[in-house]
């Protein structure tokens, strides 16, 4: 890839790998890093990318293995408890907005299997349709909504119990 092309890719899509790598990480430090490291693999290896998929896919694809790759590594997974929440007067999409039900799904979903935590997390905080999400996944895109209605049910029911 040339520099021209490679800078284009960086400044059109660095700060979407970074908040959807944000989702991953929920730490700055390691989100840099694994963005860093994205667009070097990406530029680097440009023969890996086939067209197949739009650009920014390709490169959340790329990130997200990163972010598995440095998990296994370091294989540790913290376990944030649980806090009283949601004020059962509000339909589920109006708590999203309030910061303290935020916090609360944010702990429910460092709690949940995969792939209902990551789908959820690109849907929601990376914006990604279920095309874009489908593609990372190599999957359908019903694959996607299915799993994107599974996980909302899943944190639905853990805030009711909590």
């Amino acid at each position: 890839m040339d520099k021209k092309t490679a800078e284009k890719l960086y400044d059109a899509f660095y700060m979407q790998v970074f908040s959807y790598v944000m989702t991953l990480t929920k730490d700055q430090d390691r989100a840099m890093e694994i963005t860093q490291e994205t667009f070097f693999r990406a530029i680097s290896t440009d023969q890996s990318f086939r067209g197949e998929s739009k650009s920014y896919t390709w490169l959340c694809a790329i990130a997200k293995n990163l972010f598995v790759d440095e998990q296994r590594r370091h294989s540790r997974y913290e376990q944030v408890p649980l806090e009283d929440q949601p004020d059962s007067g509000k339909s589920f999409e109006k708590s999203m907005v309030d910061a303290d039900t935020s916090i609360q799904i944010h702990r429910i979903l460092h709690t949940m299997e995969e792939p209902y935590k990551e789908v959820f997390q690109l849907r929601v905080f990376g914006e990604l349709s279920f095309k874009e999400i489908s593609s990372i996944f190599g999957k359908t895109e019903s694959w996607a909504r299915v799993t994107y209605h599974r996980a909302r049910i899943m944190i639905k029911e853990r805030m009711e119990k909590s």
